[in-house]
């Protein structure tokens, strides 16, 4: 057998990091040292968007005008649909 000890009490008393995977749940790994995001969320120097990007919303999808127009459809759409219903 393996002799070897292994001391994972450092490792698993460091802070965790603080985003939320895609499922919800919270990230599991250890966060970089003097940060509070682990080296895979955005601890690396320079990450993330850049300052005043201009390119976050370049397709508009989810402006308000857009958004109140895909409201408005819906709702034409469900009248259309209890029309047909009466009408049946």
């Amino acid at each position: 057998m393996n002799d070897r000890r292994y001391d994972t009490v450092p490792m698993l008393a460091s802070p965790r990091c603080g985003a939320r995977t895609r499922c919800g749940g919270a990230c599991r790994a250890p966060a970089v040292p003097g940060k509070s995001r682990c080296r895979m969320h955005g601890s690396a120097p320079g990450s993330g968007a850049p300052k005043r990007n201009r390119n976050a919303r370049k397709h508009g999808l989810f402006t308000r005008a857009a958004m109140a127009e895909r409201r408005q459809v819906r709702a034409l759409l469900d009248d259309a649909r209890k029309l047909l219903r009466e009408l049946k």
